[in-house]
């Protein structure tokens, strides 16, 4: 079932050029409420609808077909997988369905959520006072119609930001994992939430490591023929 923006289907162009076309509504293929919250701090009120997919199975496939990733690319095969999946139900007709995930990218490894808060712990661990690089894929699929102004477009790209964290003592890990946030979030940290005292610094573009690139959204848009501006809401005058 979808979650509906908050707005839903308030939002109309003003241009009389395009009067009689809706205005494009988004549909985030992802449960976190960061990006929600994220997109809703830009403007756009977006509506849910989580795809469900099974990582695991989704990279192995992918790797199948075309061998070993870069995390990177794994981040992006998953936001496409999600972004995919959901474009395809009926509730995703005539929106612009937005897939995203997030990776943490430490010595080479991967990372996403901790399975527990074991993990989580000695995940901080080994974190504390060092750098890592937090890859969000980003995938968009156009469901409009033609006369809607839908171009049938699909494409995605990843941004990739990195994070100095702090060097944490095992009382202040032991403490923040007990909070239960590193448990849902891709890296077992956040920028914007309880972690982020715990970041002493970012390069590259910090809406990426709350969970989606602003930027990069925009450009991916834009490439589909539609302006970042005609997705805010409306404000007063």
């Amino acid at each position: 079932m979808v979650a509906p923006a908050p707005s839903l289907g308030a939002v109309t162009n003003s241009s009389p050029a395009t009067a009689a076309r809706p205005a494009p509504r988004v549909l985030l293929a992802s449960a976190s409420p960061a990006r929600r919250a994220l997109l809703e701090s830009a403007g756009v009120d977006a509506s849910v609808l989580v795809s469900g997919v099974d990582e695991d199975a989704a990279l192995a496939d992918a790797q199948a077909r075309y061998g070993e990733l870069a995390l990177e690319d794994a981040a992006l095969v998953l936001a496409r997988a999600k972004a995919e999946a959901v474009a395809a139900l009926g509730e995703a007709a005539d929106f612009i369905v937005v897939g995203a995930d997030s990776i943490l990218e430490l010595d080479g490894d991967l990372h996403g959520k901790p399975a527990d808060a074991a993990e989580a712990t000695a995940r901080w661990q080994r974190m504390r006072g060092r750098t890592g690089v937090l890859h969000t894929g980003h995938w968009v699929v156009d469901t409009r119609e033609p006369e809607d102004g839908g171009s049938g477009g699909t494409l995605g790209a990843t941004a990739s930001t990195t994070v100095h964290f702090a060097d944490l003592s095992d009382e202040e890990i032991a403490a923040y994992v007990a909070t239960g946030e590193p448990l849902r979030v891709a890296g077992a940290f956040t920028l914007d939430g309880l972690g982020g005292p715990y970041v002493r610094g970012v390069e590259g573009d910090p809406s990426n490591v709350v969970g989606l690139s602003l930027p990069l959204l925009r450009e991916l848009l834009a490439e589909i023929g539609v302006a970042w501006h005609t997705l805010r809401r409306p404000t007063a005058p």
